[in-house]
């Protein structure tokens, strides 16, 4: 019985050291852990939200690079947001001005990102020097959804191209947008 008991420690033994073992060799590496991660810099129903991230030997142009990555973020979020509004639009409705009002509500989207997007802000920043002198820059973002949203709108009734029942559509939509946006608050 005695030699059962060792053979029995031995086996439990030998377990649990390649259990240690076996975690601390991981196939895809070590996790790391970047700043500005987590449910306060993801996005939600009251702002679009956005990281950048970026490296180089010259701080102006990580700052730059990581900026640029954040925007490209909340822009590539405003354009599946409108999309999706788009294409509901589409389906629940009819008539000769939808075509017009869904190209000229894309066409909105790519104005306001390819200028600027409006209200955007800073909500983080960090800034690492390592020992190579290379600077790595992160960067967080957000941009409330009802400001951008009333900044298409203004938009759209500047654009003297638009026929009356397509503007009045996509204040429609944008109005919903604003209101759902808010209504988070």
């Amino acid at each position: 019985m005695n030699a059962f008991i060792r053979f029995s420690y031995a086996v439990w033994l030998v377990a649990a050291v390649s259990l240690i073992v076996g975690c601390g060799n991981n196939p895809m590496g070590s996790q790391v852990k970047e700043p500005f991660q987590g449910n306060k810099y993801e996005s939600n129903n009251r702002y679009f939200r956005s990281t950048g991230k970026a490296s180089s030997s010259k701080d102006a142009i990580a700052q730059s690079k990581a900026e640029m990555d954040a925007r490209t973020g909340l822009a590539q979020q405003l354009q599946t947001t409108i999309q999706v509004v788009t294409d509901n639009y589409s389906k629940d409705t009819q008539g000769e001005h939808v075509n017009e009002a869904v190209e000229r509500f894309e066409t909105l989207v790519r104005e306001v990102t390819n200028t600027t997007l409006a209200d955007i802000r800073i909500i983080g920043q960090e800034k690492y020097l390592n020992a190579d002198g290379m600077y790595t820059v992160y960067v967080a973002m957000e941009i409330k959804k009802a400001a951008m949203f009333r900044t298409m709108k203004k938009l759209a009734r500047q654009d003297a191209r638009l026929s009356a029942a397509a503007l009045e559509d996509i204040e429609r939509l944008l109005d919903e947008k604003i209101e759902e946006a808010e209504g988070a608050e």
